[in-house]
C-alpha cells in the first residue's frame, strides 16, 4: 500500500494559533503611555476573577468595558492592540456584576475571535500570577512589572517571566497508513485521542515524540515531522504537534497513562465516528487537527 505524504505545517488551520492582536511588548515598560491608556475611555478592559471572565449569555463574546467601570487596585495586564485600540485585563477578587462569568474551558467552543485570542493570553497570565507568589531563588515576595508580564523579587531583584511548558502531541501512522489512537481509563467508553506528553529537560521535541510513543504504547517510530503548535493555557502548556511514522506495530500499553491503544484505518474512523462508537477530541484541540489532517477532511462527533 502506498503511504500518503504526511501533512505539513500550514496544511490545516489550528484553533488558538491564529494571531488575533498585536502584543506591542515595547509598550509594557512605558508607564506614561500605560497611564494614558487607562484614562482613555476608548480603551477596552476586561476583569478576570481568578480565571473567570465576563461573557455574553451565549458565550460567544467577552463583555469588554471602559476603564472607568473598573476602578480599584486590581493588577492591570496590558494585552496589546487591536488596530488602534488598547486592550487590558484586570485581576479582581470577585465578579463585578451579576451576569454570566465563565472559565475559558467552558467557552472554548463558542467564544469568537479576536476575543478568544485575547482570553487565551489573559488566562495564561492570570494562571501564572496565581501560582507565582514568591521568588524561587530566595523566597522573597514578588511584585508585578512590565504591565503584568514580569515579576520582580523585592529581596534579591531576580526577574521571573511567564513560562510555557512544552508538550508534544503526535499522530503515529504505520505502513498501512493506519493511525494510532489511545485512551485513558478514566475517559468515557469510546473516547480516543492522539498520544501526547511533556518534554524532558535537555530533550529535543523529536526525541520526546519517539520516547513518549514507546513509553505509552511500545510502538517504535522513525520519521518525525513537525505539523504545528497550539498554546494551551491550562495552566501553561505549549502543545507542539507532529506526525510520526511507525517502524513497529505491536502495541503494549503502559496501563498508567494509556489503558488502551488501537490502529485505525480511515474507513474505521469514518464508520465508528458516524456510529458514535469512536469519539474524537473537539475541534478546538490540535489533536482534532492532526486526526482530520491525516484523514483528509472533517469528521463527525466530538467530546
Amino acid at each position: 500500500m502506498t503511504q500518503r505524504p504526511l501533512p505539513g505545517p500550514g496544511s490545516t488551520d489550528i484553533a488558538l494559533s491564529v494571531r488575533t492582536h498585536e502584543r506591542a511588548g515595547d509598550r509594557r515598560v512605558d508607564e506614561a503611555w500605560l497611564e494614558k491608556v487607562w484614562s482613555d475611555p476608548g480603551t477596552r478592559t476586561v476583569p478576570l476573577a481568578g480565571t473567570r471572565l465576563p461573557v455574553t449569555d451565549d458565550g460567544d463574546r467577552v463583555r469588554w468595558r471602559t476603564p472607568e467601570g473598573l476602578a480599584g487596585d486590581g493588577l492591570r495586564m496590558f494585552l496589546g492592540m487591536l488596530g488602534d485600540v488598547p486592550h487590558v485585563a484586570v485581576l479582581v477578587e470577585q465578579p463585578v456584576d451579576e451576569r454570566r462569568w465563565s472559565g475559558l474551558r467552558e467557552v472554548l467552543g463558542t467564544l469568537q475571535e479576536p476575543d478568544l485570542g485575547f482570553m487565551v493570553h489573559a488566562t495564561a497570565l492570570a494562571e501564572w500570577h496565581a501560582s507565582h507568589r514568591f521568588c524561587p531563588r530566595c523566597g522573597g515576595p514578588l511584585r508585578a512589572a512590565g504591565a503584568g508580564h514580569v515579576l520582580v523579587c523585592d529581596r534579591c531583584g531576580r526577574q521571573q517571566f511567564p513560562r510555557s511548558d512544552p508538550a508534544v502531541i503526535m499522530l503515529v501512522t504505520d505502513e498501512e497508513d493506519r493511525a494510532l489512537l489511545g485512551r485513558q481509563e478514566r475517559w468515557p467508553e469510546g473516547r480516543y485521542s492522539t498520544l501526547a506528553g511533556f518534554v524532558d529537560p535537555g530533550e529535543s521535541l523529536e526525541d520526546a515524540v519517539v520516547r513518549e510513543v514507546a513509553e505509552e504504547t511500545g510502538v517504535e517510530v522513525g520519521e518525525v515531522r513537525y505539523f504545528g503548535n497550539q498554546p494551551w493555557p491550562f495552566p501553561q502548556s505549549l502543545m507542539v504537534g507532529f506526525f510520526a511514522r511507525a517502524t513497529s506495530t505491536a502495541i503494549r500499553v503502559d496501563q498508567d497513562e494509556i489503558s488502551d491503544a488501537r490502529w485505525f484505518s480511515r474507513g474505521q474512523v469514518r464508520r465508528e465516528t458516524e456510529a458514535g462508537t469512536l469519539v474524537l477530541p473537539g475541534g478546538i484541540s490540535i489533536s482534532r487537527s492532526l486526526v482530520e489532517a491525516w484523514y483528509g477532511g472533517p469528521l463527525p462527533g466530538s467530546w
